[in-house]
């Protein structure tokens, strides 16, 4: 039997999926181990490894078959845009991808301006305002707080994950549109569907079963 190598999103997503995958059965005790330098894990008798990496990198993992199963944010899946089959959606990790602002913003929207929009994520932002909404806009792509390029007047709104807004709001912004709502995905490489196919969909509808 071949091995199963999961990739998993480090922090909070990596646990809370070990934590959803232990109640269909599969763990992995290396993981438990907070000061091991591995960076693979292994357990043989169920022929699984896992690895920890940076959200972006997970989809690329999973399209290139380094790893056969990843688990990640549906908005890491929808800014890399790579091959892969989405195939469950766990359910933890809720926001939403949001258009944020000052209020007054929310007229350049309306009318359709020329604006420009600070982003972490320019293919999401790209997508929804030349595709969905029509309207042409200047991106900026930024690695930082966002909240800050429309306050110092970098940018006239932002595109960005919203879990509480309670950071816009203590800095006098707010969500002006609805993106998309997000959460934790498991995604799977289009050959090890097919080769693995049994083994996968098991998983698959242990999952549905917890969720």
């Amino acid at each position: 039997m071949e091995y199963l190598t999961f990739a998993l999103g480090k922090g909070r997503l990596a646990n809370k999926a070990m934590e959803m995958l232990a109640q269909v059965g599969v763990t992995c005790e290396e993981m438990k181990d907070k000061d091991s330098r591995k960076l693979i894990f292994v357990n043989e008798e169920m022929k699984l490894r896992f690895f920890l990496s940076k959200g972006p990198d997970v989809p690329t993992y999973v399209e290139y078959g380094a790893a056969d199963i990843g688990v990640v944010g549906k908005d890491t899946i929808m800014e890399e845009g790579r091959k892969l089959y989405e195939v469950l959606d766990l359910g933890f990790g809720k926001c939403r991808m949001c258009v944020c602002g000052p209020k007054e913003a929310g007229a350049y929207l309306q009318h359709k301006d020329l604006i420009r929009v600070a982003t972490k994520y320019p293919n999401i932002a790209r997508d929804y305002f030349f595709n969905k909404k029509h309207q042409t806009v200047e991106i900026i792509k930024l690695n930082g707080s966002i909240e800050l390029a429309p306050i110092v007047g970098l940018s006239d709104v932002i595109v960005d994950i919203v879990e509480t807004g309670s950071t816009l709001r203590e800095n006098g912004l707010e969500v002006l549109e609805e993106v998309c709502p997000l959460s934790a995905r498991m995604i799977v490489n289009q050959v090890s569907m097919k080769m693995e196919h049994k083994r996968i969909m098991d998983l698959i509808n242990a999952l549905k079963e917890v969720i």
